[in-house]
């Protein structure tokens, strides 16, 4: 076994990671309980933003402005996909609405593959300015960007719970997470909600591929397929609170990268995800089970 000088680095990268996936899974949580959707496109959505911005800033654009067009671009894309299927997806099975926004994945993974070909041995990166400065506690240096990313997550959870609870718009997602069709029948404007949903939600990815890109890597497949990460932190709440998301990314974080340092589990650290996900779903159904009996007897 590693000694703890060993973890140390490890905690502060899984920290900084889990509040990336929080403001993910939120964003996957609010979106679920406003349309019903899962959206599995997240990732590909975000890591697509990242790619736009690279060659934006390559091109000699302002670091900024690029990432303004990052979240414009993951903003109108899900926008625009919640507006056009989003109403053909409403009284279908979960099932289909998950399976169509795979779709999506995979038509802007070949989008990627095709626009920023990896032949060649080409290295893409996009760093931020505060990848160089932080500050040490101990023997571990702390950058500025692993804060950022582990605020972004508090501050997405904090100010997501304040939206949903003192805002005329955020009562109406709640509403709609109850009972979509009363909802709709006491003049709620359920498609200016259903809107607002995929766009905040395509705002997070953006921010979420931006973030982890520098701190992970510039790569189409790793970024998509990073999703599965704030996935789990949802599927461990249930797709319903996003208190308990934040709590379960910062878990899934944390378990994720200090597997890193074991050589014997470092292989496997990847799989974390899964084995939370499903352990935890195990947990809560044995849980309902055990009380739906109770209630019986």
């Amino acid at each position: 076994m590693p000694s703890w000088q060993n973890f140390q680095p490890f905690i502060v990268t899984g920290l900084a990671l889990g509040g990336v996936y929080a403001l993910s899974g939120v964003g996957l949580v609010v979106l679920y309980q406003a349309t019903g959707v899962v959206y599995l496109a997240l990732g590909a959505v975000g890591a697509m933003g990242a790619l736009i911005t690279y060659s934006l800033i390559s091109g000699g654009m302002a670091h900024w402005l690029a990432w303004l067009v990052c979240l414009l671009f993951s903003g109108g894309v899900t926008l625009a996909y919640g507006m056009i299927f989003g109403p053909l997806l409403a009284k279908r099975d979960p099932l289909v609405k998950a399976t169509a926004t795979l779709g999506l994945l995979l038509v802007l993974f070949g989008a990627m593959d095709l626009m920023w070909t990896t032949s060649g041995g080409a290295v893409r990166s996009l760093t931020f300015p505060t990848d160089g400065h932080g500050f040490g506690i101990g023997q571990i240096t702390i950058t500025w960007t692993q804060v950022i990313g582990l605020g972004t997550g508090v501050a997405i959870t904090a100010g997501t719970a304040a939206f949903l609870r003192f805002t005329k718009l955020g009562t109406a997602m709640r509403a709609m997470a109850n009972d979509r069709e009363i909802t709709a029948t006491l003049g709620v404007p359920v498609r200016r909600v259903e809107a607002a949903a995929w766009l905040g939600c395509g705002i997070l990815a953006g921010i979420a591929g931006l973030l982890l890109a520098d701190m992970v890597a510039l790569d189409a497949t790793t970024l998509t397929f990073l999703v599965i990460s704030s996935l789990a932190a949802a599927l461990i709440a249930r797709l319903r609170s996003i208190t308990l998301t934040f709590g379960a990314a910062l878990l899934v974080g944390l378990v994720q990268n200090m597997l890193v340092p074991i050589p014997a589990l470092t292989s496997y650290s990847s799989m974390a995800p899964f084995v939370l996900a499903a352990v935890a779903l195990l947990l809560l159904s044995r849980r309902r089970v055990i009380a739906l009996s109770r209630e019986e007897a």
